[in-house]
């Protein structure tokens, strides 16, 4: 058995194929099938004149998701899809799918979420899949060659990183727990055993948010370093996205392409320093007459590009009723961009009024809003790193700033384009009697905290960390617009199945 992603090496050789029918087109001497294995597409060609009428036969009862196995001669073909075509010789079905559900024209959101377990096999979704998993494995690559040590956090876990209003609780053998919303103070503890440490895992929110960012089960990759302040742990972050975009860029080009990718800000995240403002200059940025004048001009290009998009519609659904088969097919796929981009224009054009009152309204003390997010990050072509937040909209463990108390020295890193935060992070509190009061103007139980208080007594150092969202940092990647598409099986208020 081939797979299809290796078929450029076998060209001119006869292969075996196993996989499903992900489209089909028929007529009277030849059946063109598009399969797929996993691994990629593949055009398979069978001709009357190839192969027995049995066979014939075979391939023109196929279905989309019907199984088979198939046998063929690998040919060179630029215009195909990888290079290659399968010229076939033999097939064998193994199963025909009758009525699959997900067909080519435009599903509804909440359709294709009921089906998730089916939608996971369409083109675009396979190669958001294919992506996700170049992004873990360059994380891993990254810290591995950085020299750090994976270590894992516990999922329950008896106390709060952040006080437990977003956590969710269970019974655990007659006593309280809470699924874990970061591993960060048990990151803490390996790293004064081990010097450099990440987890990588899944976290829990409960938040009763449905935003396009936010997910109840996500995974986060958390590391901690001893004698860190927070400068070096800006470094490192910068350079893991670095590290992370190159890969994809590198490995993931055809995905990239699948998914309509344009690629200008990510090469740019790769080849320019990420810009770092402290949270006093994005406020005053956010206040700004350049943004209110950016927004305004954001408005007008949308309202312009919804009247050609909508008579460009206008025109091609004429067009429809005469056209032949191929072009129909053809107009059946703008349509369903166009509807994909109206859809999006629309969203926009209903939130930039909400941004501009926002950004306008926003006081020096509050923590950014989602929509902050996008209208800063919509004004830089890098990744911004915002540094030195107000110690008040800050977890108790982030150090203050020394030279002035009323900021924490923390970190986030917001994607450009509109994504918003994908990293927070902080220098860590080092000193024991400084912890102490905190733990305590935030109204937290010390007696739980005792063991991370130990961290302090015992050989206390500089230290500092960050999390990093899997799915938003995927999401900003592929170019989604939802991290329901980032992850095989979300979980959102409201969703818990399939």
């Amino acid at each position: 058995m081939t797979y299809i992603n290796h078929l450029s090496d076998h060209q001119d050789e006869v292969v075996t194929l196993k996989g499903w029918i992900y489209n089909i087109r028929n007529s009277k001497a030849l059946h063109f099938l598009e399969v797929r294995d996993g691994t990629g597409l593949c055009q398979c060609i069978v001709s009357e004149e190839d192969v027995p009428e049995d066979v014939f036969e075979a391939a023109g009862s196929l279905k989309q998701e019907s199984s088979l196995e198939i046998s063929g001669k690998v040919v060179k073909d630029d215009r195909s899809i990888g290079g290659v075509e399968l010229h076939v010789t033999d097939l064998k079905i193994i199963q025909v799918a009758e009525n699959y559900p997900i067909t080519p024209k435009d599903h509804g959101v909440e359709f294709l979420m009921e089906n998730r377990h089916l939608w996971l096999r369409s083109q675009r979704q396979w190669a958001a899949m294919q992506v996700r998993n170049t992004i873990q494995y360059a994380i891993h690559t990254f810290f591995q060659k950085e020299g750090f040590v994976q270590m894992d956090a516990p999922i329950f876990t008896g106390n709060a990183a952040e006080g437990t209003t977003t956590l969710f609780e269970t019974d655990y053998f007659d006593e309280k727990a809470y699924l874990t919303q970061s591993g960060q103070l048990y990151g803490e503890a390996m790293a004064m055993a081990h010097g450099k440490i990440y987890t990588f895992g899944p976290t829990f929110r409960a938040e009763k948010s449905k935003t396009r960012r936010h997910l109840t089960e996500f995974w986060m990759i958390e590391p901690e370093m001893a004698f860190y302040d927070l400068d070096m742990n800006m470094a490192l972050a910068e350079k893991m996205l670095k590290y992370i975009v190159k890969t994809v860029l590198e490995e993931k080009k055809s995905e990239l392409e699948i998914l309509e990718r344009d690629t200008n800000y990510l090469e740019k995240a790769v080849s320019e320093p990420f810009v770092r403002i402290s949270y006093t200059e994005a406020v005053d940025q956010l206040k700004s007459e350049k943004t209110a004048s950016m927004l305004q001009e954001m408005e007008n290009d949308r309202n312009e590009e919804l009247k050609t998009i909508q008579n460009e519609l206008d025109e091609i659904k004429k067009e429809h009723g005469s056209a032949k088969k191929w072009r129909k097919n053809q107009i059946d796929q703008r349509i369903k961009e166009i509807h994909s981009r109206v859809d999006q224009i629309e969203e926009d054009l209903r939130n930039i009024p909400v941004w501009m009152e926002s950004a306008k309204n926003f006081e020096w003390g509050n923590d950014f809003g989602g929509s902050d997010e996008t209208i800063l990050t919509m004004q830089f072509d890098t990744p911004v790193m915002i540094h030195r937040y107000p110690a008040e909209v800050k977890a108790f463990y982030m150090k203050r700033d020394p030279e002035n108390s009323k900021l924490a020295l923390a970190v986030d890193v917001l994607a450009p384009e509109g994504y918003g935060e994908i990293i927070g992070g902080s220098q860590r509190e080092d000193e024991l009697s400084e912890l102490q009061k905190r733990i305590a103007e935030h109204d937290l139980p010390e007696d739980i905290f005792s063991w991370f208080l130990d961290l302090r007594r015992f050989g206390s150092v500089p230290h500092s960390g960050y999390g990093l969202g899997l799915e938003r940092t995927v999401a900003w990647i592929c170019g989604l617009s939802h991290v329901r598409e980032t992850i095989p099986f979300p979980r959102m208020l409201g969703r818990l199945r399939p």
